[in-house]
């Protein structure tokens, strides 16, 4: 009996040790640790659809650009071009065709196979007659595609486009299925490494992870995404503080980051947009068709007190329709800088002694009533009343602004990269209208030589500073605001985006 004993002990340990082992495999299978590979992601604004070649807001593309849809290139963090479903290309010497090879072993998420000839029915219905792709000009240059085997396709041009290798990165050129373009609205099927799930229309939209993703290169290490709309400011702050919301990445209410300083759970990261914040006129009524009074009012406007007063003073004044992000940047905020003084006498010389009336039809978004708010008392400065009709955005604005063109003035953010030739287009909500200009953008997309095109840009933004078609106020920072063990979300913004391919939980 007394040899039994501690041959027992051994036997209680084992089973002991078996044990604890048995309960550290639950604890680490458990949901709190499963949890690591789901993520929930506020937006401020819900998009209008999920097909980015078939509507603008920026919105669109922020849930679907490189998460479900891709395109034969891409734009990654740092602005630059790079290969995706094209794996490589060729541009002739007269810059008038372009030679793509194609990825193999593709798929779409409905198991369709990705070739040249789906590709070539994308770009055909992005440029077709009937296309509402809110990008079309992009496609203009292209007088033939063809598809000569299912790995090549070729873009033969009418004229050399030098920006149209960059224009096929935007989420307005990304690749849609033959079979499910028709629905891409409403349930998006692309190629790319996360699947569209559920859409609860006024709260959420739903990703996972493509198991069947192409790209071995690109490791996946979310298994869920939540894209989660608050417009609120105060209910997004609530969302992040109490855990409802792992991240903000544009948080809209630039007031309220002060009280995430001291946060130990979240972090905040300030970082660099293409969000170009202009009050834009109708150049064809008057008295905004005189460029003397657009002069003066911009001469009216102190930009660091809108900065201060819109935006609790994160932002960067600006000149022209341009960033300093931007290749050939040229600081204009000199050309007319603050002087009401100037500006008064400008208007005397217009015909406005006494100044004159107009109203401003300002977006419902956080940024545009407090800009105007401040531009109110700065013109009022100079003997103009601006009276402020908030307008719901974008139905309404879109409605009234954008293709009705009944307005007088406006204030929005335009958020395209690269985009100063919305000046060139016609119509185009301003009413701009300069053959010189129009000259210029000609010039840039007739030649490959970077540094004569950066010239070409600098000799543009000159002529905008100069002409003011619009109020050029300042660009929208980043705000973000974000889980401190939440890695890989593009601190910067070089074009609007959410990408997810990077994104992981930090151990």
């Amino acid at each position: 009996m007394t040899d039994a004993l501690p041959a027992a002990k051994p036997r209680a340990l084992r089973s002991l040790a078996f044990s604890l082992a048995a309960t550290v495999a639950v604890i680490l299978s458990s949901p709190a640790v499963a949890a690591q590979k789901d993520l929930t992601l506020g937006m401020t604004i819900e998009p209008t659809g999920l097909d980015p070649t078939i509507a603008a807001p920026v919105a669109i593309g922020q849930v679907t650009w490189q998460n479900v849809f891709e395109g034969l290139v891409t734009i990654d963090r740092d602005g630059k071009i790079q290969p995706q479903l094209a794996k490589s290309w060729a541009i002739s010497g007269d810059g008038l065709t372009y030679t793509f090879k194609l990825e193999d072993g593709v798929k779409f998420h409905d198991g369709e196979v990705f070739d040249s000839s789906v590709a070539k029915a994308s770009l055909e219905r992005a440029r077709g007659a009937d296309s509402v792709n809110p990008q079309k000009r992009f496609f203009a240059a292209i007088d033939t595609i063809e598809a000569p085997d299912a790995a090549t396709l070729v873009l033969k041009l009418k004229e050399p486009a030098g920006s149209l290798l960059y224009w096929l990165g935007w989420p307005s050129s990304v690749i849609v299925g033959t079979k499910s373009a028709t629905e891409a609205k409403t349930a998006p099927i692309g190629t790319g490494p996360f699947k569209f799930v559920s859409w609860a229309k006024g709260d959420k939209v739903e990703l996972a992870a493509n198991p069947d993703y192409w790209n071995e290169d690109v490791k996946v290490k979310l298994d869920k995404v939540t894209f989660r709309f608050i417009a609120d400011p105060q209910a997004q702050a609530a969302a992040l503080k109490s855990g409802d919301i792992d991240a903000f990445p544009e948080f809209g209410a630039p007031e309220l980051v002060e009280s995430f300083k001291d946060d130990a759970k979240l972090t905040t990261v300030i970082g660099n947009t293409e969000l170009k914040v202009v009050a834009g006129m109708n150049n064809e009524r008057k008295p905004f068709n005189d460029k003397r009074v657009r002069q003066a009012l911009m001469m009216a406007l102190d930009r660091a007190v809108i900065v201060d007063g819109a935006w609790s003073g994160y932002g960067t004044p600006i000149g022209s329709h341009y960033t300093p992000n931007d290749r050939g940047y040229v600081d204009l905020t000199g050309t007319y800088p603050y002087d009401p003084e100037r500006a008064k006498a400008l208007l005397a010389e217009a015909g406005y002694p006494d100044g004159f009336t107009f109203t401003i039809k300002t977006p419902q978004m956080a940024y545009a009533p407090r800009s105007a708010q401040v531009m109110q008392a700065l013109f009022a400065e100079i003997g103009v009343t601006m009276n402020i009709e908030p307008t719901e955005f974008p139905a309404k604005w879109v409605q009234d602004v954008f293709k009705g063109r009944d307005f007088d003035m406006t204030i929005v953010a335009h958020a395209e990269p690269m985009d100063i030739d919305i000046y060139a287009r016609d119509p185009y909500y301003f009413g701009y209208k300069n053959p010189a200009f129009n000259d210029i953008l000609k010039k840039i997309e007739a030649t490959a030589d970077t540094a004569e095109q950066d010239r070409l840009y600098g000799e543009a933004q000159k002529i905008l500073a100069e002409d003011v078609p619009a109020l050029f106020l300042f660009v929208m920072p980043k705000l973000g605001i974000w889980d401190k063990k939440l890695k890989g979300l593009w601190e910067n913004e070089p074009i609007p985006s959410n990408v997810l391919t990077e994104v992981y939980w930090e151990e």
